[in-house]
């Protein structure tokens, strides 16, 4: 990203009338905008926010697709409703499952384009891994996600819709009037797959609004994380308009190595970063800043880098933990994952210091499912294509 680089991007926004007959998807569609659909269809304004509930309790408690099944609405309304109205998701084109239990699915959106998620299940939790672009504009150098283009951003509907999909394949939703289960296999969100979250921002804020609502899928807010990689002015913002977890794709502690790992450092050095870190109105120590950091064998794990890394913590006073990652090697790679003992000694470091450390587990690295390895299966074959015929001589 050159230093004079807009903050907001020009990609392809979607109209949110689908092709079947011009009608509407209320999937991501906020509570409000729902509503003016609802009386634009001619529902009385007096009722509208009763139908809003119900609707919205039928596609986001109980995963309904069909308005045939909305029993708690006349009949001739529920007509009324397909006919103005679609309830679509993103389609899922394919399914992975890793020897660890973790899921990626590929998954199909508006305009044929794909994205990947990606399921992981663990003893106490099941986190998804959802996406908020197709491709990427960042172009950090260790990321397989960022080698793909940015092609455009998800809608609301679509970064919801990755949700709900996993809970179609997780099987659950749960059936109406049946007792409360609090027990969940989806019990997290991060934003951590393709692309830059707070490049997206107004509709990863609907998405997630939509998530945590009380009436639907329920997610509280401490169980969503949105990975950033330091869009600066939109980091306030976050707290104000989402008040989720939020985590740094950190990375580095010097701002000449930032610069070559994330080149949105040039626009948003590591002083301003961590400026705006310290003044993230979530930050306490219950809600921790997460600094995600992969480890690169001789780029950015030495003593020092952990020494220089605490300092800039404790400098600007950030209640933090620090997350370790083993680098997540991919087909032409320019880096190497540090050794297990280098990573060992560099977390002590940091432990030693009063921060918490945990060393990331590799999951789904057998179906490329792991951290910064995303990128779809047609664009790494369309690539690949490519780069046969060059071979061959052929044109292209």
């Amino acid at each position: 990203m050159s230093a004079d680089a807009p903050i907001t991007q020009d990609v392809l926004t979607l109209p949110r009338k689908l092709p079947e007959g011009g009608k509407t998807n209320l999937v991501g569609l906020t509570r409000d905008q729902m509503r003016q659909a609802l009386i634009a269809m001619g529902t009385p304004e007096k009722q509208a926010k009763m139908r809003v509930n119900q609707v919205w309790q039928w596609i986001y408690q109980w995963g309904r697709r069909d308005f045939a099944e909305m029993t708690n609405l006349a009949k001739a309304y529920r007509a009324q409703l397909a006919e103005h109205f679609t309830i679509e998701i993103p389609e899922m084109v394919s399914r992975q499952v890793s020897t660890d239990g973790t899921r990626k699915y590929l998954v199909r959106i508006a305009g044929g384009h794909e994205v990947e998620v990606v399921y992981i299940p663990e003893e106490d939790r099941g986190t998804l891994c959802v996406s908020s672009q197709v491709g990427c504009t960042l172009t950090c150098s260790f990321c397989h996600t960022g080698t793909q283009k940015l092609v455009r951003n998800l809608t609301a509907g679509e970064i919801v819709g990755q949700i709900m999909m996993a809970r179609d394949d997780l099987d659950e939703w749960p059936t109406p009037g049946a007792p409360k289960d609090e027990t969940r296999r989806l019990s997290n969100i991060v934003l951590m797959g393709m692309g830059e979250p707070l490049y997206n921002f107004d509709n990863v804020r609907d998405a997630m609004k939509i998530a945590m609502d009380p009436e639907g899928i329920s997610l509280s807010r401490r169980r969503i994380t949105l990975s950033t990689s330091g869009v600066v002015p939109e980091i306030a913002r976050t707290a104000d308009e989402i008040g989720c977890l939020l985590a740094i794709s950190f990375h580095a502690t010097t701002d000449e190595t930032r610069d070559k790992l994330v080149p949105i450092n040039k626009r948003w050095n590591i002083e301003e970063l961590l400026t705006a870190l310290a003044a993230y109105p979530k930050a306490s120590n219950s809600e921790r800043i997460t600094f995600e950091y992969v480890m690169l064998d001789g780029v950015n794990d030495s003593d020092a880098d952990a020494h220089r890394l605490i300092e800039h913590i404790r400098r600007h006073k950030i209640p933090a933990k620090i997350n370790l990652i083993p680098f997540n090697e991919w087909p032409g790679a320019p880096y190497k994952r540090s050794s297990n003992n280098r990573i060992r000694a560099f977390a002590n470091i940091i432990y030693q210091a009063g921060y918490a450390s945990p060393i990331r587990t590799p999951r789904g690295e057998d179906i490329m499912a792991a951290c910064g390895q995303l990128k779809s299966a047609t664009e790494r074959a369309r690539k690949s294509r490519k780069q046969i015929e060059a071979e061959a001589g052929l044109p292209s």
